[in-house]
């Protein structure tokens, strides 16, 4: 009674509590889904969708397998012919109305009477046969014993007695068989009784089990919503936390399509102006060598031209004032100018002086300190956002700690109460149904004797009989066969009536089981009773849980069928109106406004100085002005040089000469021509060739640093352009990203709880599963099963008469009989005493 005051007390007051503690989960999204005005971004790779719940896992439902269900639709046929009528609702509702008067009301018992007329004439037919067979057995046993009724031990022959006795036969064994299909039923019912008696103990643990962990499932789930919010706030304080590196990066890469290609074109100028630079110095270093060479020259070719002078102003030299004019050809032009260079290098040098790579590093200085930037812009607004989640986040928590789940585990405990009690009556249970069991063998080890013995008879009784043989003179196998079904009648008149008790009880209690619970538990019906206003008060759920729409059972039993959520189950978004519950917008507009009333103010960058501009576009000027025409030509009028020439003329002067010493010397005047021509084009020549290709390497660069400087000009330009104009609004325009993205984690955790609430929070399909497991227990174990034996057992005491009265006609058939009777050739042949002449 305790266990049932418990269950009773959860069913009627704690379940309400505990399904209004699963509505308090709706709360959790307080704060949090106001992001839902905020467009979702087309890339927020942060806001991912949690993932569902797990659902936990039952253990096997009960499988509706009794063993006698070839026999429950003809025992269903039977019970629906003994009652026909539907399920007495009102008449239920009456009774237990008025079931604490004093006096019950006549007419509802005769309403009672009236609806269980089926029952009644069985019940009556019952006690007729309980009553009869005893006292029919009774007199027919004393009329036998007075030699009527059967009892006298003569049989007369006719010509139709093989014709009875075969037809006798036939019909004791037909019931007989009928009997032992009864009697087998019987067995099997019986041990299928057992069965579901046995196994009802695990099937019923197994079907508290799954109650319990979805009582256990519904806390864990309620906490997995709880922990996503907690997750979801953290993760949104993690990334203001880290606000500086999330959205200055974006910013770097708005800024990097503009930046990037002035910045290298700026490397690419400096790292020209470096080498030309370099060349510069590389031509000056040549000149300066060539124009040594080139003095050195100069001095030798004047050393000789003074010499040869004064050998042909001698009087002795002969014909040598033809020879002047050629002396005066003798000069070199050693002189090396070239104008636009000085000029160009000195642009250069000042554009080295300028240090290019110096804006270089302050402008991607600038550029990477933009995170650090946001972060300092930004302190005041993230630290007031922080403040603002940590509400939410308390208010989640309080939430969660008003939500009341002791009642579950109120619950949880009278579980446990009630397997505890189940594990304790356990083997009292056992030990009655053993009883139970052993009674029902005996029954049936009764029933099997009497079939038993007629099947003896009707073995025994042909196999020893002889045709056409005399009664008197028959077998003692005939006689035996005869003797067992005499046997089978008797014990069928003995017990028959004590068993037809045990059918009746057993009639009256399974048959109204399954016709007031089976049935209507089975179509529905017994739910809906359940339903009836008033008839449980308790049970009212509407009231309880201040629902607007009349919540039935039955109608709670059908969505657990499929398995639905607590939400749709009890409808309770007629009490929770999650849109006006997920309506706190004021808290992330708050946090808007704070973004938006803060400036993040990048301060601008000069890309390149207005004197740098200068310098870049002198040197391009420069550049453009660099003439290498007259060194080109002064080159060549020095690779021209030839002084072989006048030396051949000297050495043929020479040849004319009649002074030796004249000769000698004009000969040595040629040979230091001829060595300075060779010292020409052995030093002269390959310096002139450097230097040619050194300027032309340096007209190549010049060229190119003058495009270069353009194009720096232009992206520089541009790109500060950019920056004067768009930094703001870039700013900005992230600022605004960030937050919408920051919001998408909120968007995604109220989709997903709002889902998760309404489509996984407690799926009741374990209550349903529970209730069909207890029908199934009750109705298809159990009941079944006690109507398949009390049927069999019937069945077979109504064949118990037609078995009586075969077997004892049928035994005379067999049996040695005292008084002859012979019929031979249809000739019925008496001893007639001889006459007898008698004299007087």
């Amino acid at each position: 009674m305790a266990l049932c005051e418990n269950m009773r007390s959860w069913r009627w007051q704690g379940s309400a509590a505990a399904f209004r503690a699963v509505v308090g989960v709706m709360l959790l999204l307080l704060g949090l889904s106001s992001a839902r005005s905020v467009p979702p971004q087309a890339a927020c790779s942060g806001a991912a969708t949690p993932q569902n719940l797990t659902q936990p896992q039952y253990k096997e439902a009960v499988k509706e397998d009794t063993g006698v269900g070839f026999m429950a639709p003809v025992v269903q046929s039977f019970l629906h012919t003994v009652q026909p009528n539907p399920f007495p609702a009102d008449l239920i509702l009456k009774l237990v109305q008025d079931f604490d008067h004093t006096q019950l009301n006549q007419e509802y018992i005769k309403e009672a009477l009236v609806y269980e007329v089926g029952f009644l004439v069985c019940v009556a037919i019952g006690i007729l046969y309980i009553v009869l067979m005893p006292i029919v057995g009774f007199f027919l046993a004393c009329c036998r014993c007075c030699g009527n009724c059967g009892g006298k031990m003569y049989q007369k022959q006719t010509s139709a007695i093989h014709c009875r006795r075969r037809t006798l036969y036939w019909s004791a064994f037909v019931t007989t068989i009928i009997i032992l299909a009864g009697n087998i039923c019987m067995f099997i019912s019986n041990e299928a009784l057992k069965v579901s008696v046995d196994q009802s103990p695990m099937e019923l643990s197994n079907t508290v089990d799954n109650i319990h962990t979805f009582l256990t499932s519904v806390p864990q789930q309620v906490d997995n919503v709880v922990n996503e919010s907690y997750r979801t706030v953290d993760e949104v304080t993690k990334n203001l936390q880290e606000i500086g590196p999330l959205m200055g990066t974006e910013i770097q890469k708005r800024f990097r399509g503009t930046l990037d290609p002035a910045l290298q074109s700026v490397k690419l100028l400096d790292q020209e102006t470096v080498h030309t630079s370099a060349q510069l110095n590389n031509l000056n270093s040549s000149l300066v060598q060539l124009q040594s060479s080139l003095d050195r020259i100069q001095a030798n070719v004047t050393a000789v031209k003074n010499r040869i002078n004064q050998t042909l102003s001698k009087p002795k030299c002969g014909n040598c004032s033809n020879l002047r004019p050629e002396l005066q050809k003798l000069t070199v032009d050693t002189s090396i100018s070239f104008p636009s260079l000085n000029e160009f290098q000195s642009a250069v040098n000042e554009v080295i002086k300028a240090n290019l790579q110096s804006q270089i590093n302050e402008a991607e200085d600038y550029f990477q300190s933009i995170p650090q930037r946001v972060t300092n812009e930004t302190k005041d607004v993230v630290q007031r956002s922080k403040q603002q989640l940590q509400d939410i986040k308390m208010q989640i928590s309080q939430v969660s700690s008003k939500i009341s789940l002791s009642d579950l585990n109120d619950v949880t405990a009278s579980l446990n109460q009630l397997q505890t009690e189940i594990d304790r009556n356990m083997p009292q249970v056992e030990r009655v149904e053993h009883i139970r069991w052993g009674v029902c063998v005996a029954l049936c080890c009764v029933v099997l004797l009497v079939v038993v013995c007629y099947l003896l008879g009707l073995i025994l009784g042909p196999l020893g009989l002889t045709p056409n043989s005399d009664p008197t003179k028959r077998s003692c196998t005939a006689d035996c066969g005869g003797t067992f079904l005499m046997m089978g009648a008797g014990l069928s008149f003995f017990f028959s009536w004590l068993f037809m008790i045990a059918v009746l009880v057993l009639f009256v209690l399974g048959g109204n089981v399954y016709t007031l619970v089976c049935k209507p538990w089975s179509d529905g019906q017994l739910l809906k009773f359940l339903d009836t206003p008033g008839l449980i008060p308790e049970l009212d759920i509407s009231s309880t849980l201040g629902l607007k729409t009349k919540v039935n059972i039955s109608d709670i039993y059908r969505d657990c069928e499929e398995n639905q959520p607590l939400w749709t189950t009890l409808h309770l978004y007629e009490i929770v109106d999650l849109g006006d519950l997920l309506n706190v917008s004021k808290y992330t507009e708050e946090i808007q406004q704070h973004f938006e009333s803060t400036d993040i103010i990048l301060s601008s960058v000069t890309l390149l100085s207005a004197e740098v501009k200068n310098k870049l576009i002198s040197i391009s000027t420069k550049a453009k002005d660099f003439d290498t025409t007259a060194i080109t030509q002064q080159m060549n009028d020095i690779s021209s040089i030839n002084l072989n020439s006048t030396a051949d003329k000297l050495d043929e002067l020479a040849g004319h000469q009649r002074d030796p010493e004249i000769q000698t010397e004009l000969q040595n005047e040629a040979r230091d021509l001829r060595q300075i021509q060779a010292d020409i084009e052995t030093t002269v020549i390959p310096q002139l060739g450097k230097l040619n290709s050194t300027i032309k390497i340096l007209q190549s660069t010049a060229e190119k640093i003058n495009g270069t400087v353009g194009e720096v000009l232009s992206s520089v330009g541009a790109a500060q352009d950019f920056l004067n104009t768009n930094t703001t609004q870039i700013v900005k325009t992230e600022s605004r990203t960030f937050l919408d993205c920051q919001l998408e984690y909120f968007i995604a955790y109220a989709d997903w709880a709002n889902v998760t609430i309404t489509q996984q929070v407690g799926r009741c399909g374990p209550v349903a599963g529970a209730v069909d497991s207890a029908e199934i227990i009750l109705c298809a174990y159990m009941v079944e099963s006690l109507n398949a034996f009390w049927f069999s057992l019937g069945w077979c005491m109504i064949f118990f008469i037609p078995g009586i009265i075969f077997s004892i006609k049928l035994a005379k058939y067999y049996r040695r009989m005292k008084y002859s009777d012979v019929h031979e050739n249809r000739i019925l042949m008496n001893h007639i005493p001889r006459a007898q002449m008698k004299f007087t």
